[in-house]
């Protein structure tokens, strides 16, 4: 079987931007050559440096009627490739495409501008799901200074739940927590944080704190009470791991308690409160602050470390 890479996505929408990357990434090397199938010519061009250095070679199809297996066969023999990466013309329908039968998709892979794909959804709505709905990955780029990229995501999800979507700005990969990712639901009367929701929720809330403004919380967490910390606030939180044993972090809020002054330090607590959005001097500016209805003692979680490995 011949392995075979598709990358696809409208004119411009960062198709050979992304082979190209993954062309220079060590995990992609290989000792053959690899034959890359272009179907459109856009502004980028594929580097003749690079090309030479991933013994990669480029074969143009420009109509679509010459996408057809024969042709590919031909190709194939040709050049003798040991993997296969086809740029397929985003305007031409992927349900009409057709592979020799000894090729095997390995991958498919979808690009998307985001500042277009609005325009195209709309549009051409039918043409663009064809696109995506095979793909295990959705890559928006040029997503700077969009707001709703929830809906985006629900726009995929709706035609491909399976698909992993990434989106991407200038300073790299947008790492976006939307509220039907969320693993509790924000509409309970009280939501219940467990090991993952509390790192979920701490995160978000940083983000996104209008969700939890108002909002009745219960979790377990350890008692900080920092020096010079004042009177009748303590810290509820947990230690993070975010990448090794050696990167540990306190996660947790100010929390007002009238008798914070009686919790010992790192005392494990039930804690009980809402959230509010105040100004708070370590913050140097307004944040979340938590208003405890109850704090009781508890006994120490079996996981006392949260990770984000």
């Amino acid at each position: 079987m011949k392995p075979v890479y598709v990358i696809n996505g409208f004119l411009e929408s960062g198709k050979t931007e992304f082979i190209c990357f993954t062309l220079a990434q060590p995990y992609f090397q290989i000792k053959g050559k690899t034959l890359i199938i272009l179907c459109e010519e856009g502004e980028n061009e594929y580097d003749g440096e690079l090309l030479k250095r991933s013994r990669s070679v480029v074969e143009l199809i420009e109509e679509e009627t010459d996408f057809n297996p024969a042709h590919l066969t031909e190709l194939e023999k040709k050049h003798k490739p040991e993997r296969i990466i086809i740029e397929y013309n985003g305007m031409w329908n992927y349900k009409n495409a057709k592979l020799p039968w000894y090729w095997k998709i390995e991958q498919q892979i979808t690009t998307i501008d985001a500042s277009t794909f609005p325009m195209y959804y709309t549009n051409m709505r039918s043409l663009l799901a064809e696109q995506f709905r095979n793909s295990e990955m959705i890559i928006f780029n040029r997503c700077d200074g969009i707001e709703d990229l929830g809906s985006y995501k629900r726009n995929i999800k709706a035609v491909n739940p399976s698909a992993d979507v990434i989106f991407e700005g200038s300073e790299g990969e947008i790492d976006e927590i939307f509220e039907e990712d969320l693993p509790y639901d924000l509409q309970q009367e009280t939501i219940e944080l467990d090991n993952e929701g509390y790192g979920i929720w701490y995160l978000d809330s940083l983000d996104h704190l209008e969700r939890y403004i108002g909002k009745k919380l219960r979790f377990t967490a350890m008692v900080l009470k920092p020096d010079g910390f004042p009177k009748g606030y303590f810290v509820p939180g947990r230690m993070a791991m975010t990448c090794c044993a050696d990167d540990m972090a306190f996660l947790g809020f100010a929390c007002e308690y009238k008798e914070a002054e009686k919790l010992v330090q790192k005392e494990w607590v039930k804690v009980t409160a809402t959230v509010s959005k105040e100004y708070w001097e370590d913050y140097q500016g307004e944040g979340p602050i938590l208003h405890a209805l109850s704090v009781e003692k508890t006994k120490a979680p079996k996981e006392e470390i949260i990770s984000f490995a």
